[in-house]
């Protein structure tokens, strides 16, 4: 009720508020039923919003998420800068990756549908993903279309491959299933699937990720380059992996001022 009344407000009226992703039901059902899907959508204020959003993807190896570093932690951030900021739990694939697949797409379609009423551009809307988030976003960015099509994308550590030399054995396992036919491992293999309208992107990872190999962003960003997408990559020399925005990693002052420098060049 909460989340239906803040819909009907107007959108200075309200600074956060949360939102059922499937009010009628999921468009893709879920093994486990009691698993929901939702957004939790921060606005900056009306006189400093920029029209710029960003639906932002936790990681969490498609087993769990980590909302708060990966998640809510960066509504602050966004909203600094005047950008929406659209918090996602997804729900567990268990085998099956159509299902946090449709709940990334129904985050995007959300955004834009109440564009207006949140003082938001439906063509600035990008999607955030770190970890598994990140191959959920990078997903999206690479299979997407129409509405569900984010303009730009942001990356951190993400897992990129689910070919089974480099990729994470976890997401991988739960996202496509522990026997996963090659053609879906290449299908879901980010970096296979760029094209010349892949949205440009901003990656950033640690050197010494001993949990996602950096190899995962680093072929996803030779990917952009050779289809020319405007793409940057921020290796950091360490910091292992998860940091999120967190301030005990080493780097979180320049890995902010990177990602600030790179929203406001486009």
């Amino acid at each position: 009720m909460a989340a239906l009344m803040a819909l009907c407000l107007p959108a200075n009226a309200q600074k956060s508020f949360e939102v059922n992703l499937w009010p009628k039901g999921p468009a893709v059902k879920s093994e486990d039923k009691a698993d929901s899907a939702k957004v939790w959508v921060y606005l900056p204020s009306k006189e400093e919003a920029t029209g710029r959003a960003v639906v932002i993807c936790p990681g969490g190896g498609y087993q769990h998420l980590a909302m708060d570093h990966e998640g809510h932690d960066w509504a602050a951030f966004f909203n600094n800068m005047g950008i929406a900021a659209v918090v996602l739990k997804y729900r567990m694939p268990h085998g099956d990756h159509e299902v946090p697949l449709s709940d990334a797409e129904a985050a995007m379609k959300l955004v834009r549908r109440n564009a207006q009423n949140w003082n938001i551009d439906p063509h600035d809307v990008g999607i955030m993903g770190s970890s598994a988030g990140g191959h959920l976003a990078s997903t999206v960015a690479t299979h997407a279309k129409g509405d569900a099509l984010p303009d730009f994308q942001i990356l951190f550590y993400p897992v990129i491959t689910m070919m089974p030399d480099i990729t994470h054995k976890g997401s991988h396992d739960n996202f496509l299933g522990e026997k996963a036919k090659k053609r879906n491992e290449q299908e879901y293999s980010s970096d296979l699937q760029v094209t010349r309208v892949t949205p440009r992107a901003f990656i950033a990872l640690s050197d010494d990720d001993p949990t996602v190999l950096p190899a995962n962003g680093v072929n996803y960003y030779l990917q952009l380059y050779r289809n020319d997408v405007p793409a940057t990559l921020h290796v950091y020399p360490s910091g292992g992996h998860g940091w999120g925005n967190r301030d005990s990693f080493k780097y979180h002052n320049e890995m902010q001022l990177d990602l600030k420098a790179w929203l406001r060049s486009f």
